[in-house]
């Protein structure tokens, strides 16, 4: 009699419930904290589980990662209603505005910068105007691994330096920061090691050379120094500039010139111009 009862008893209790864990999170919950992170950690909870897998494909969760103007800038550099018309999600928007996407001709790449969600931009050399480019007794282009753009404009020597540049863009609201990419002496390789020719090196400590920047909303910027340590690249600053709009393009010149003609200079390779958020720019000068 009381095997029976307790028998009975056994098969009328209640089973006993599995664990609450991540894997029962709403995936709105999970995206909602997935939206206060970096993207590199959204990235790296989305292998957690089903529910974080999920969520970290959400589009209000990257939208909030991508500039307000990101419309505009998907149009401009990825190509606007096609990509739309593909079906791209905000995370996939994302990733390929952080690749280097390049345009005008492979003469320029642009980029997000993930710390900021802002604009970077790379001018090469052959998209510079630089006075005498096509004499070949005083420049050339040289191929070399050392740039992203795969050449360098050379300067064997000249008395008149000029290197003059503009780029019209729809930057996203923020400070920005202008560098000339340069380096005295032509680098190479002899036998797996890196070595820096500085023969033609003449010039660059008679006269400082004056860097410029103008917007077309009427900023305007200067500086000025002596170019040196040869054989490594440089970043010198031009200056920096503000963007409010979000919406309108923003014309940005710069120039880069030693045009005292009481003496030569020479022995310089010009990379590229950069364009950096500000607030990332010590980033950059440790390259």
């Amino acid at each position: 009699m009381g095997l029976i009862f307790s028998s009975e008893s056994l098969r009328s209790a209640p089973p006993a419930r599995a664990a609450t864990g991540l894997g029962d999170l709403p995936e709105s919950c999970a995206a909602s904290v997935l939206a206060y992170l970096e993207p590199t950690d959204i990235c790296r909870l989305g292998r957690l589980n089903r529910a974080f897998r999920g969520a970290s494909w959400a589009d209000f969760v990257w939208e909030s990662k991508l500039p307000e103007n990101y419309g505009v800038l998907v149009e401009k550099v990825l190509g606007g209603g096609r990509v739309v018309g593909n079906g791209l999600s905000k995370r996939e928007m994302y990733t390929r505005l952080c690749r280097a996407n390049v345009f005008d001709g492979g003469t320029k790449r642009v980029w997000l910068d993930k710390c900021t969600s802002r604009v970077c931009i790379s001018i090469a050399s052959k998209g510079l105007a630089i006075t005498g480019i096509d004499d070949r007794r005083y420049w050339s282009h040289i191929p070399t691994e050392e740039s992203r753009f795969g050449t360098v404009a050379y300067l064997q020597q000249t008395w008149w330096f000029q290197v003059e540049g503009e780029m019209e863009f729809p930057f996203p609201a923020g400070s920005y920061s202008v560098f000339f990419r340069i380096q005295l002496g032509r680098a190479q390789r002899k036998f797996g090691r890196r070595i820096c020719n500085s023969e033609h090196v003449h010039g660059w400590d008679k006269k400082p050379v004056r860097f410029q920047l103008w917007t077309s909303d009427g900023q305007c910027a200067s500086s000025q120094c002596f170019l040196g340590e040869p054989g490594k690249w440089m970043n010198y600053h031009v200056g920096d500039f503000a963007v409010g709009s979000q919406h309108a393009s923003t014309k940005v010149k710069f120039s880069m010139t030693q045009i005292d003609c009481t003496h030569t200079k020479g022995g310089l390779c010009v990379d590229s111009v950069i364009i950096y958020p500000s607030e990332s720019k010590e980033r950059l000068m440790r390259f």
